[in-house]
């Protein structure tokens, strides 16, 4: 098994912009982690950026939110991949780039974990990729609007329950890290 670990969307908007994350609490420090166990273990690591037209209120082209996150563009990475809409493998070119790496699966980290991480998950899965979905390396936040209410870790946990019911194998980073050292590649 070939592996790639997915930063998905870990831009400023989700810091300092109007899209604060809420949950899981330590995401952002077990994104870092997984970034550097990557770099150890020579998996190749790549950076999705989501973007908007420039006037867009949100992820806008070139603005301070579009920005990945300083300390995330600061460490090793293979590539960076823009998509505008939430499934990093529609009218990118990340399938074409993976393949011609000879990757066949994919770790998934980044935001938000009901939207691009697992709109991303499902299309890695039906693309035939393997999936893992790092639980506490990702994150989300509360969502309201005309059909309910739901709270960001209820959110975080339902997704997580869905994609292990078909998609992903869901791990804690620790976990993935111990799977790295045993080199389990059970699915």
């Amino acid at each position: 098994m070939k592996r790639a670990l997915l930063i998905i969307d870990v831009q400023n908007e989700y810091f300092t912009g109007k899209l604060p994350i809420k949950y899981h609490d330590n995401s952002f420090n077990n994104i870092l982690i997984a970034m550097d166990i990557a770099k150890f273990q020579k998996i190749p690591i790549v950076l999705i950026q989501h973007t908007n037209p420039s006037d867009a209120s949100t992820f806008a082209f070139g603005s301070d939110g579009w920005n990945i996150q300083s300390q995330i563009a600061s460490k090793h990475h293979e590539t960076l991949i823009e998509k505008t809409l939430p499934g990093s493998f529609t009218k990118t070119n990340l399938e074409d780039w993976l393949k011609k790496h000879d990757i066949d699966s994919v770790t998934i980290t980044g935001y938000m974990t009901q939207m691009c991480c697992d709109t991303t998950a499902r299309q890695a899965f039906d693309l035939g990729f393997n999936v893992e979905f790092l639980s506490d390396a990702t994150g989300t936040l509360d969502v309201f609007n005309y059909a309910g209410y739901v709270s960001a870790e209820e959110l975080h946990r339902s997704i997580l329950i869905t994609q292990a019911m078909k998609f992903s194998k869901v791990l804690k980073v620790d976990e993935w890290i111990k799977t790295l050292k045993n080199n389990n590649t059970n699915y």
